[in-house]
């Protein structure tokens, strides 16, 4: 057995570029909850990010075993689904060992976007392959990927949980842009998406009206001062041009590479976002 080459094939099922993205949210409330910039407080930072990597590579793991496990992808030749499944398991635990370094309320955080995954990922629940119930853990999973890295340094309140509702609408409206950008491989695979139930259309809608609301959540968010306010004025500036992309991606009947373009530009917009939050929290 070639174990190095094993070792390559089960590494590329964590899907490195999707995950590093995905330590967006939780470490942007990390940081803002993070208070003084210590020694100990970077160090704790470093072991949540750890945590955090190991916990969304189990999440993919566990999406491509089942994807495996129910026919809706090809084996891999050199990965039996047994072997994947353990490996996403191992990455569960080592992920929810390096929380327990940081306390049982990181763990529990943790421990419930995991569940989330399960359920949505597991062939016998099958929630993926279930319309409209494929978008409640991305709902939640969002929402408590978000409070994860709030919980790192401080308690949840009324504040983190507003906070937490913007990320949630974002996560679940890129999701259904990402059912729609993958229509027709779906289809082909008898995989009931929103998009493949309710039409490509429908959903984008669907995910655009959720994104509209948001921009809505972040711009009181700013205005009620939970989130510095200048953030407001971000969401009325780029949710125009948000919208703009949107028509544009419907008038060129939603095919693939144009779903793809308007990822990447209203990701570009989530990026200034997210570095505008970070400079407003250092400048204060």
């Amino acid at each position: 057995m070639n174990t190095p080459l094993h070792s390559r094939a089960l590494l590329r099922h964590i899907r490195f570029d999707e995950v590093i993205v995905l330590q967006g949210t939780p470490l942007m409330r990390a940081l803002f909850s993070m208070g003084a910039v210590t020694t100990a407080n970077l160090e704790t930072l470093l072991v949540f990010l750890i945590g955090s990597i190991l916990l969304v590579a189990h999440v993919f793991t566990l999406n491509d075993w089942a994807d495996i496990a129910h026919g809706l992808k090809a084996a891999d030749p050199l990965v039996s689904s047994r072997r994947l499944f353990w490996f996403s398991l191992f990455l569960l635990i080592a992920g929810l060992l390096v929380f327990s370094l940081i306390g049982a309320r990181v763990v529990f955080f943790g421990a419930i976007v995991a569940v989330l995954g399960f359920f949505y990922s597991h062939p016998k629940l099958n929630f993926k392959g279930t319309p409209i119930a494929s978008s409640l853990p991305h709902l939640l999973g969002g929402t408590f990927h978000f409070l994860l890295g709030y919980a790192v340094f401080t308690e949840i309140d009324q504040r983190g949980v507003f906070i937490a509702l913007f990320f949630a609408l974002t996560f679940v409206a890129g999701h259904l842009n990402h059912e729609v950008r993958d229509f027709e491989l779906d289809q082909k695979t008898n995989a009931r998406t929103n998009a493949v139930a309710f039409g490509k259309k429908p959903s984008f809608i669907a995910g655009l009206v959720l994104f509209s609301c948001a921009y809505l959540c972040l711009f009181l968010l700013g205005w009620f001062r939970f989130v510095p306010r200048p953030l407001s004025f971000f969401a009325a500036v780029f949710y125009p041009l948000h919208l703009y992309w949107s028509l544009r991606a419907l008038r060129g009947q939603l095919e693939p590479g144009i779903v793809d373009r308007f990822q990447v530009q209203y990701r570009a917009l989530y990026a200034v976002i997210g570095i505008g939050m970070l400079c407003f929290l250092f400048y204060k």
